[in-house]
């Protein structure tokens, strides 16, 4: 059973109901939703087939939603295309002049007021880089051309040595909130990430928004600040994408591998779910074979404990999204099968409340790798077990039973965890045995095996993991 999950993103390549359908059973276990692209009906279509697919296939695929996010762009260029040449002086404005002769225009009103001299200035995704030589503090910025090339229309801009006044979450973003809430979606993912602040605001936004159980919030670490401030990003998130594609850019290329192992190492220690996105299979968007080099990239992120690998361009425009993941899911089983070396990750004790429930999970893992268990079975309301759980990152199994299907499409997302829907039992004894019928039944257990059960007495308690139980099947 794969322990780490694929998270696929919807698009043009993707969206019909019998590429979902063949990408669900190739293993995708998270469909994403990309606001920075299509239109709500569009997206509203994508949930309802994703929800009539789960309930035809027997499946809980989640439901990712990433907010776009502000987006500091280029204005329009001249017969759409622009030379910029090593050397050159141009004039950054942020009056509506388009991009012509010696001036580039954008659409942050606050560009001169944040630069200050020696700022980067990143174009197109950091193929173009300017310097900024001086600025008047209102409205222009002069800034020197240090890689020179061709800039077309509204290409992205990039400033990783500027501290931005920009609110994590624009106009646009609110609009696609008002959706979000109305439809069956477990994640929201928020870009423009500083500071534990910024989760906190859009969590104040879905509870004045949701009428049931608000998504959970995903974190994109995407700009220094983000990087500085992870430890207090992560404790106020539910989950963290590593968003290589705009980081890459915002700090130097080569600090983001060792950026990647240390986020996953601090999500895994505070017990949350890390997707590593962008760029995992590039090469198949267009081929039918990734490079050595992806290969081995989606094989390190799988070392480094992700609990999810994210494909962007390569489902949601790519010339063979199915085949993609395919690729993917034969080779994240083929390391998860080979690497018995897996790390050991500090996992942190969490607040006093939570301190029997949390030590009952800790021994359950220990005592499952000394007697090599093959299954952790949990029951859960909230989802806690099931994420403490996963974090130790044992061999075993981790089968959750609940009978929220919200939450056990949730749990997709997280490393290791097979959900099972649950109706509540009565007591402790009978819950525990259901569970072992419904494991044989299925295969995911057999005679000779070790299994542990972790629950609480009475059944039932919320965040209140008290039982441990080994047996034999």
């Amino acid at each position: 059973m794969r322990r780490t999950k694929i998270v696929a993103t919807l698009g043009p390549a993707s969206a019909s109901e019998e590429l979902m359908r063949n990408l669900m059973l190739a293993g995708v276990n998270v469909f994403r939703l990309n606001f920075s692209h299509g239109s709500h009906e569009v997206h509203g279509r994508s949930v309802e087939l994703i929800d009539r697919l789960n309930a035809e296939l027997g499946l809980q695929v989640a439901t990712l939603a990433d907010l776009s996010g502000p987006k500091i762009r280029t204005g329009e260029v001249d017969n759409e295309n622009m030379t910029l040449t090593a050397g050159d002086e141009m004039m950054i404005t942020t009056r509506n002049e388009g991009c012509r002769g010696n001036i580039i225009s954008l659409n942050y009103e606050h560009f001169a007021e944040d630069v200050k001299q020696g700022d980067e200035v990143l174009l197109d995704d950091g193929k173009l880089l300017l310097r900024v030589l001086s600025s008047n503090g209102t409205d222009e910025a002069k800034a020197k051309v240090i890689q020179g090339g061709i800039l077309r229309s509204r290409k992205g801009v990039n400033l990783p040595k500027t501290k931005l006044r920009l609110p994590s979450l624009s106009e646009k973003d609110l609009q696609d909130l008002d959706f979000i809430v109305t439809r069956n979606i477990q994640w929201v993912a928020l870009s423009f990430v500083r500071s534990a602040a910024d989760i906190s605001d859009l969590r104040e936004k879905l509870r004045e928004k949701c009428t049931g159980t608000p998504p959970g919030i995903i974190a994109k670490i995407e700009k220094p600040e983000a990087v500085e401030n992870a430890e207090e990003i992560i404790a106020a998130a539910d989950a963290v994408m590593v968003a290589r594609g705009d980081l890459g850019v915002e700090i130097p290329l080569e600090r983001v591998p060792v950026v990647q192992k240390k986020l996953a190492g601090l999500c895994i220690a505070s017990s949350k779910p890390v997707i590593i996105a962008t760029q995992m299979m590039e090469g198949m968007i267009a081929g039918m074979r990734p490079t050595r080099a992806e290969v081995n990239d989606v094989a390190n992120s799988v070392l480094d404990g992700a609990d999810a690998l994210m494909l962007s361009g390569e489902t949601s425009v790519g010339n063979y999204p199915v085949e993609t993941v395919e690729t993917m899911n034969r080779i994240i089983t083929d390391v998860e099968a080979n690497s018995r070396n897996q790390k050991d990750f500090e996992i942190r004790t969490s607040s006093l409340e939570r301190r029997i429930s949390d030590s009952i999970i800790m021994a359950a893992c220990d005592l499952a790798r000394k007697v090599n268990a093959h299954a952790l079975i949990a029951m859960t309301h909230t989802g806690y077990s099931a994420f403490k759980l996963a974090s130790h990152r044992t061999g075993s199994g981790i089968f959750i039973f609940s009978n929220n299907r919200q939450l056990l499409c949730a749990l997709n997302l997280v490393w290791g965890i097979q959900g099972i829907y649950f109706e509540k039992f009565s007591s402790t004894d009978t819950a525990m045995l259901e569970m072992r019928k419904v494991l044989l039944a299925r295969g995911f257990i057999s005679q000779g095996n070790y299994i542990i059960y972790v629950s609480s007495i009475p059944i039932g308690k919320a965040g209140k993991t008290n039982m441990l139980k080994l047996s034999m099947v």
